[in-house]
């Protein structure tokens, strides 16, 4: 099982998710996110939220037609997105993707990417319509080439011991990357394949293509 899940973010960032919608796909939405899905023409299977972003009708309508519709009060220890991707975690699925993550305010973007690193290596996905953010830890790690995501960048979330790339046009060999390094922003993989490759740390990697490459 693949689980999707559409947070409130503002539209403008999201893709298009009937992209992303095929079988064995579970949606869950959050908060403002479940009108939205609801729009496109998705039900989803569950959905949380305080929904303090949409109106009393609006509530109403998505309880008569979301299965299980999980209401949570505005004050509470979690985002409702960490709700959502804590419940998504539980089921043990093969991938979670994110959307309606980023966009915003930034607080909300940064607790979000704290939310992704609850996942095994890579198992969260966050998508917009330019990036895609995985986090991984140490180890050797494989990646693919892709048109559509041109550019690949390593952000250290923690400092990372003895990084090496293979198969980009900047390769490295073995290096420390501190906090607040920019040396491993935009990159480019010049093979079908690459892999990177840390002995210590946590790790972001962004794979991003500009705005006019489209959607």
């Amino acid at each position: 099982m693949i689980v999707h899940i559409l947070a409130g973010g503002p539209s403008e960032f999201v893709p298009n998710l009937l992209a992303y919608h095929h079988e064995g796909v579970c949606w869950v939405g959050v908060d403002r996110g479940v009108v939205e899905l609801l729009k496109a023409g998705i039900v989803p299977k569950r959905a949380f939220g305080d929904f303090d972003s949409i109106s009393e009708k609006e509530l109403q309508w998505l309880k008569e037609r979301v299965p299980h519709l999980d209401v949570w009060p505005s004050e509470k220890d979690q985002t409702d997105t960490d709700i959502a991707v804590d419940w998504a975690l539980a089921q043990k699925p093969e991938k979670i993707r994110l959307f309606g993550a980023t966009g915003g305010r930034l607080d909300h973007l940064f607790g979000n990417i704290q939310t992704i690193m609850k996942g095994s290596d890579g198992a969260i996905e966050l998508i917009d319509r330019q990036n895609i953010v995985t986090i991984h830890r140490k180890g050797e790690h494989v990646i693919e080439q892709s048109d559509s995501y041109t550019y690949v960048s390593f952000i250290p979330i923690t400092p990372i011991k003895e990084l090496t790339l293979e198969g980009f046009k900047y390769p490295l060999t073995r290096k420390d990357v501190p906090l607040g390094s920019t040396l491993c922003i935009s990159n480019e993989l010049i093979h079908s394949f690459g892999t990177f490759s840390f002995s210590e740390g946590i790790l972001m990697m962004i794979r991003s293509k500009d705005e006019k490459q489209g959607f």
